[in-house]
């Protein structure tokens, strides 16, 4: 199994980004693609095409600002294994509210002025320490096959060009489900996401006690 870890970064890397990517137990044939771009989506679609184009069978897609544990890529690996097109962990929002990177509807529609505007709705509430169906995430640590990006770059041409009013990540989730493709999130893998300090699940449970 031939995987790219996919890292599109802006410029400097946290050092807690580089201290769990050096301590990640690696699974298979793996290389890194690093792409320095101002434009995120540009870098998502750079990424995507190397990977299209040199043979990839996965992509590892990580954010410079995750902190993760050393089993996040044989965790991811192995929901691939069992046929997950798109499997992320569970992060949360970098500032307050803290919310979860994960969402139950993720789509484009038209309102009533025929204008095509995003609809997004996050999860507050979600099955503990399994995999679940979502319907988006963003792109902080997220496990896809290279089959998903090329069946989205053939239909839609570049998969993570925003479109709609959504970000790079959403508008390329949205496009996976107009393919009626499944996306998951396996709770049990949980990222810290750095900031002024590193967010993690605990920021969002002190943040729902005091609703």
């Amino acid at each position: 199994m031939k995987t790219m870890i996919g890292i599109p970064t802006v410029g400097m890397v946290p050092v807690r980004f580089m201290a769990s990517l050096l301590a990640m137990k690696r699974i298979g044939n793996v290389e890194f693609q690093v792409t320095d771009h101002s434009l995120v989506y540009d870098a998502r679609n750079r990424i995507a095409k190397t990977a299209i184009d040199e043979g990839f069978d996965r992509v590892l897609w990580l954010d410079s600002d995750m902190v993760f544990q050393p089993d996040l890529m044989e965790k991811l690996s192995g929901w691939a294994d069992n046929g997950c097109e798109l499997v992320t962990g569970l992060y949360f929002k970098r500032n307050t509210p803290p919310k979860p990177v994960i969402y139950k509807e993720c789509c484009l529609r038209k309102n009533a002025e025929g204008q095509v505007v995003p609809c997004t709705v996050e999860f507050t509430n979600w099955p503990e320490n399994e995999i679940f169906e979502i319907a988006g995430c963003g792109f902080g640590a997220v496990m896809t096959t290279v089959k998903l990006l090329k069946d989205v770059y053939e239909e839609f041409g570049l998969p993570f060009s925003p479109a709609g009013g959504l970000g790079e990540d959403l508008s390329f989730c949205a496009r996976v489900s107009e393919l009626g493709r499944k996306m998951w999130c396996d709770s049990s893998i949980q990222l810290g996401h750095v900031g002024t300090k590193i967010y993690t699940r605990e920021d969002w449970d002190g943040w729902m006690s005091m609703r």
